[in-house]
């Protein structure tokens, strides 16, 4: 009886130890009872609608390979002691209410997304608890209420720089179901690699794939359409919108390098870095990639790029089929065809009942803002971002500060980029969009969300690729889910060292920012920059949203470090 009592009171200080529910994102509404529910073997979770068994299912698989207790399905739809109900309760997607009392933990919500999410905000505090000999595992008594900030809360994974295959992508993808992103943007072609196979152009897979940043002649690597139709899949299961992006006019090299007949031309540096917009067959050979990669995505969104054309549009200019084409149309200049390149390719989305998505350089062409959504990258240019707005697009917040996950994330790293010594720290990604974005752009309903973007040019291995991106991930979900009112940088800096025992157990290799040393820097390549000094940009912004980067010290520096990037990788 002793051992019992014992067992019990140390399990009850288990419980009352977990005062901070360690969720991330953080909720927006949290109230705390005194009661516990116990977690166990004999635990029954149901649900009375069809609709959701599918996630009942998947909750029982991943707290059995959390903790290994086997939750039991109810069949009977009712009287279980956790139970999925679906209600009228909130008009948002993704809102949901979770009550965890001492007999029954409900989760409610109005949508298949909210109760997914309020499942995964439970499956969060079961991993943050420890079960006793028994397997009995203690749930504080607690509501929840929450509801995400942004509808867009995205990551982009480019795989044309280096690739890392299937397994890594679903691994990717679960982790962003953790922490409640919703949108993975998959860059999948571009200078040194094209990712996706086109039957119709089966070349643009077998020779475009050939090679990456690191070595231009290693095999071909790229996703099958069967590859596609698998993580799509996943992705579905988890409530992941995956969209691709299709890179046009510029970036075009490798797939150029398969059908040299469509390039543009090349200058020094960058040799068939556009289509030829002269040639009527390059719109036609363009047309049938965009309806094949469609077909392969429910997204009914494609990123048509859009961005660093100028790198390549000097052989534009000398090209005399292309002068031809400017004078009969009467362009003054490269811009405007470089602008009537992507209206005809825009054209070609929207004829398939999707949407254009496009970096922000597409912000001065004529795209239908009710079918189009803009990437502002360009944190120096924030008019782009303003005229977006005054265009009525909707628009993602994605700049390179801090938003650009292949920026060092500390002192002392040197493999990454800097500019200046300009870090982009988990806090830093935190605390975005609130300290860079002035309020008036942030009321803006134009404002569809936020997205962090992971170039790979500095990236070989799925070590660097977790060190880069771990934990920043976790400041991403932050961001984009909790309103500014909720947020807590030092609460969520103690949440983030408890989520650090789930990273282990993944065998994620990643960045501790407590102790640096914990993970040595993983560095794929010889790094051209030397360790920085820690620095930040601060954006001042007037009433009407105009502003300038200024530059704020935070230690100490002679000199800021300049960064050593090749020319064309401006973005990327």
């Amino acid at each position: 009886m002793k051992f019992k009592l014992l067992a019990a009171l140390l399990l009850f200080s288990v419980c009352v130890k977990a005062q901070n529910l360690n969720i991330i994102p953080q909720p927006q509404s949290v109230s705390r009872g005194v009661g516990q529910f116990y977690l166990n073997n004999r635990t029954t979770i149901g649900t009375n609608d069809t609709t959701l068994l599918a996630l009942v299912t998947y909750f029982q698989k991943e707290v059995y390979k959390a903790k290994g207790i086997a939750l039991v399905q109810n069949s009977t739809g009712s009287g279980s002691l956790i139970d999925l109900v679906l209600t009228s309760s909130s008009s948002i997607t993704g809102a949901y209410t979770l009550n965890i009392a001492a007999e029954h933990i409900t989760v409610s919500a109005s949508n298949k997304e909210g109760i997914f999410y309020g499942l995964i905000s439970l499956l969060q505090l079961i991993k943050d608890q420890q079960a006793d000999n028994d397997n009995n595992l203690c749930l504080q008594d607690c509501r929840i209420a929450d509801a995400p900030r942004y509808q867009w809360r995205g990551l982009m994974l480019d795989e044309s720089r280096h690739f890392f295959g299937k397994q890594k992508v679903k691994q990717l993808l679960d982790w962003m179901a953790y922490y409640k992103l919703n949108k993975f943007h998959w860059h999948l072609t571009d200078v040194q690699g094209w990712r996706i196979e086109i039957k119709k152009y089966p070349k643009l897979a077998t020779i475009g794939g050939i090679g990456n940043y690191s070595d231009t002649s290693v095999e071909a690597k790229y996703y099958t359409q069967d590859d596609i139709h698998d993580i799509v899949a996943y992705a579905v299961q988890r409530f992941i919108t995956v969209i691709p992006e299709i890179d046009m006019p510029g970036h075009a090299t490798a797939a150029n390098k398969a059908y040299p007949e469509f390039s543009g031309g090349s200058v020094a540096g960058y040799p068939n870095f556009t289509f030829n917009p002269a040639n009527e067959k390059t719109y036609q050979y363009l047309a049938d990639i965009i309806k094949e990669t469609n077909s392969l995505f429910p997204a009914h969104m494609i990123h048509l790029g859009g961005d660093e054309v100028a790198y390549g549009v000097k052989a534009w200019s000398l090209d005399t089929a292309i002068a031809r084409m400017m004078q009969k149309k009467n362009f003054d200049g490269v811009n405007q065809l470089e602008q009537y390149f992507f209206k005809r390719m825009a054209d070609t989305v929207t004829s398939l009942n999707s949407k254009i998505l496009a970096w922000d350089e597409a912000t001065g062409g004529n795209l239908p803002p009710d079918k189009t959504i803009i990437f502002w990258w360009r944190q120096n240019l924030p008019g782009q971002l303003h005229l977006a707005l005054q265009k009525n697009y909707q628009v993602v917040l994605c700049p390179r500060l801090p938003l650009y996950f292949d920026f060092l994330q500390d002192t002392g790293l040197v493999a990454g980029r800097n500019w200046n010594g300009v870090l982009n720290r988990v806090t830093d990604v935190y605390n975005f969009p609130d300290r860079q974005v002035s309020a008036e752009e942030l009321n803006s309903k134009l404002i569809v969300g936020i997205q962090a973007n992971l170039w790979t040019e500095r990236i070989e291995s799925e070590k660097r690729l977790d060190f880069m991106l771990f934990p920043r991930i976790a400041g991403l979900a932050e961001a984009a889910w909790t309103s500014a009112e909720q947020k807590n940088e030092l609460a969520f800096t103690d949440k983030l060292k408890a989520d650090f025992k789930n990273y282990d157990a993944a065998g994620i290799y990643y960045y501790n920012p407590f102790d640096p040393s914990f993970h040595p820097e993983v560095v794929d390549f010889v790094p051209r920059i030397k360790p920085v000094k820690a620095r930040s940009y601060v954006r001042h912004t007037s009433k009407r949203g105009h502003g300038k980067i200024s530059r704020k010290k935070h230690t100490s520096s002679k000199k800021g470090h300049k960064s050593s990037k090749r020319p064309h990788k401006k973005r990327k």
